[in-house]
């Protein structure tokens, strides 16, 4: 007759269990992943916020190449609206001599080709004289902590960076939110659980009030 009734506390632990078990695992899995880019997120955080006392010297390389008639001659006509793509084997030619990419949008105009390629932590040109076939670049370089910065921000990374960033920010999503849950069913025996989040909140917002006008 009383055996429904005992049975009632172990399914509340069971289930505590696996809920526990749950969010241990994911709690762990998200950390994992996410472990490298908030250290490196941590680092950029400090070296943005003290961006005017950590500058570094930009190293500007410049080179000039003649460009072979063959290869420009495949420059071809204007595309529409003047800007666009070099064609393939232009591009090629351009990456086998100086260090940029040359997938990116061009600007056309009568007298040259204008490549812009900025790069995170510098930037970088190449101007193709259509009557000469002179190819000049100019590639700036402003150091690996402006490099790091600038991949925080996402600045000039690419696709595979932005997406890696989404796939991050997911992963903290995770973490913190499995986080908060472990924090709540482990409250009861740590009374200083909920304080201490309290102060989290309202310490940054108690900042932001009364000294960011």
């Amino acid at each position: 007759m009383h055996a429904p009734q005992n049975q009632r506390p172990a399914s509340k632990k069971s289930r505590k269990a696996f809920w526990l078990k749950q969010l241990h695992m994911w709690h762990w899995m998200s950390s994992a992943i996410s472990l490298i880019g908030l250290v490196l997120f941590a680092i950029t955080g400090f070296t943005l916020n003290h961006a005017a006392d950590i500058e570094g010297s930009p190293v500007v390389t410049e080179k000039a190449v003649q460009m072979p008639p063959t290869i420009l001659g495949q420059l071809g006509a204007d595309p529409a609206g003047g800007k666009g793509a070099l064609p393939k084997p232009v591009a090629t030619w351009v990456e086998g001599h100086f260090p940029v990419k040359a997938s990116g949008e061009a600007e056309w105009s009568a007298d040259e080709v204008y490549l812009p390629a900025p790069r995170p932590g510098g930037d970088a040109w190449v101007a193709i004289d259509r009557a000469t076939g002179e190819v000049t670049s100019e590639v700036t370089d402003r150091g690996w902590i402006s490099y790091l910065n600038d991949l925080h921000k996402g600045r000039n990374s690419g696709q595979e960076w932005s997406l890696f960033i989404d796939i991050f920010a997911f992963a903290c999503m995770v973490f913190a939110i499995t986080g908060l849950f472990l924090l709540w069913l482990h409250s009861a025996k740590r009374k200083s659980t909920w304080p201490l989040v309290g102060a989290g909140l309202v310490l940054p917002a108690a900042v932001a009030i009364i000294f960011i006008h």
